[in-house]
């Protein structure tokens, strides 16, 4: 059976697993990943996929990363016992399950194991109850290895058949999850498991973030995600139709499957001068451009398909930097922006509240930047990955997934 190159160095019996890492929309990951091994906690990072197909990113390698093969077949033909266990395995998938469709989890949970095993690692923690949790939920059935989540968004509010959350959570050791609303909607949803429900709020590097000082030549407005509904960039483009009258320049940044459409959108407003379309960009470029802006906009809102976020990373960078923000009342934002003390909230789907909003932070630059300043210090009293990075060691320590040690004094410190 293949075997990871080199050595796999656990002392703590803990490793990271993840669907695909590093990637460009996850950049939280990566800091989470840096923050826990900077204070000390040694683990190694696996995943199940490369990061392919993606914009270029600045935002650092945090660790080695490992990753599992991408094809099974070369393993089934040759590795009978490997070939023996995947029927037996699959079996069971098709009654948990109702079919094999995922035997591709079987598949890595199988050639996984047994790699975790010889490294003495005994817990994974897994990011989204999607892929991930899923082949953890199969390392925890077949080599009885615990796991534990952090649930994010899509994952538990749509992708995920609620039966199988039901059993995957039932299996965990503790699911975390980002944000007050969440938790109070898995434990509304999955009352069996729901002691194992515990916020931990993504974290920032503040120092990453530093203040910024708006004075470009016209007033920017900067929005920052993937282009796809749940994001509204829709209504942003038109709230910035009903602002067409004032100075100021719009910056959309970001990659996906509507770039097209909001492109067309621009130009069917009369737009093309003042609002771009501008592709991703790195963390560093993003960084330079929340330093310039006045106004952050991020009209996020519940898509056709079921789709919506939970507590979008762009907007605690935003607040890290001093730049208000103008949102909506959707899910977990409420908990980052606080309407009138840090910017803006509006009801979704409504651009003319949004460009009234948006229009007075331009008009009251004063405002804007004590609005700015408050946003950057919650951001630093909730969201520090010094904090956050305390909670979740805390909550691992709790549930047996970490030993007891210095890790919370070290972070505190």
């Amino acid at each position: 059976m293949l075997n990871f190159p080199g050595r796999v160095s656990a002392p703590h019996g803990f490793a990271y697993l993840f669907e695909r890492f590093p990637s460009f929309s996850q950049t939280f990951c990566v800091r989470e990943v840096g923050a826990m091994r900077r204070l000390g906690v040694e683990f190694p990072v696996f995943s199940i996929r490369h990061p392919t197909d993606e914009p270029p990113q600045d935002c650092g390698s945090c660790c080695e990363v490992h990753y599992l093969p991408e094809k099974s077949d070369a393993i089934l033909s040759e590795d009978a016992g490997f070939r023996r266990a995947a029927r037996k395995a699959q079996a069971a998938l098709k009654v948990l399950w109702g079919s094999e469709k995922e035997k591709r989890r079987v598949y890595e949970a199988l050639w996984l194991g047994p790699q975790l095993q010889a490294a003495g690692i005994r817990h994974v923690h897994a990011h989204f109850a999607g892929t991930s949790a899923r082949t953890a939920f199969w390392l925890h059935r077949l080599f009885s290895i615990n796991f534990s989540i952090t649930a994010h968004a899509n994952d538990i509010f749509r992708d995920e058949p609620p039966e199988r959350l039901a059993q995957i959570f039932d299996a965990a050791r503790l699911v975390v999850t980002v944000s007050d609303f969440s938790v109070a909607y898995l434990r509304e949803h999955f009352p069996a498991s729901r002691e194992k429900f515990q916020r931990v709020y993504n974290g920032i590097e503040m120092e990453r973030f530093p203040l910024g000082e708006s004075s470009p030549s016209s007033p920017l407005i900067l929005s920052v995600g993937r282009y796809i509904e749940k994001k509204g960039f829709c209504d942003l483009l038109s709230a910035c139709a009903q602002l067409a009258n004032r100075d100021f320049v719009c910056q959309i940044i970001g990659f996906g499957p509507l770039e097209e459409d909001l492109k067309n959108q621009v130009a069917h407003l009369g737009l093309e001068n003042k609002v771009s379309i501008a592709g991703p960009r790195s963390e560093g470029e993003i960084r330079e451009l929340l330093s310039k802006a006045s106004v952050f906009a991020l009209p996020c809102v519940h898509a056709s398909d079921g789709a919506v976020d939970n507590l979008p990373t762009v907007i605690m960078e935003a607040m890290a930097t001093g730049v208000p923000v103008v949102s909506t009342r959707v899910a977990g934002i409420p908990e980052m922006v606080l309407d009138g003390e840090t910017g803006y909230l509006v009801p979704e789907n409504d651009p003319s509240s949004l460009a009234e909003q948006m229009r007075r932070l331009l008009d009251d630059p004063s405002t804007a930047r004590r609005m700015g300043q408050a946003g950057r210090d919650r951001c630093s009293e909730l969201f520090d990955t010094n904090r956050t990075t305390a909670a979740l060691i805390a909550c691992l320590q709790t549930h047996g997934a970490l030993p007891d040690g210095d890790f919370h004094s070290r972070v505190s410190g």
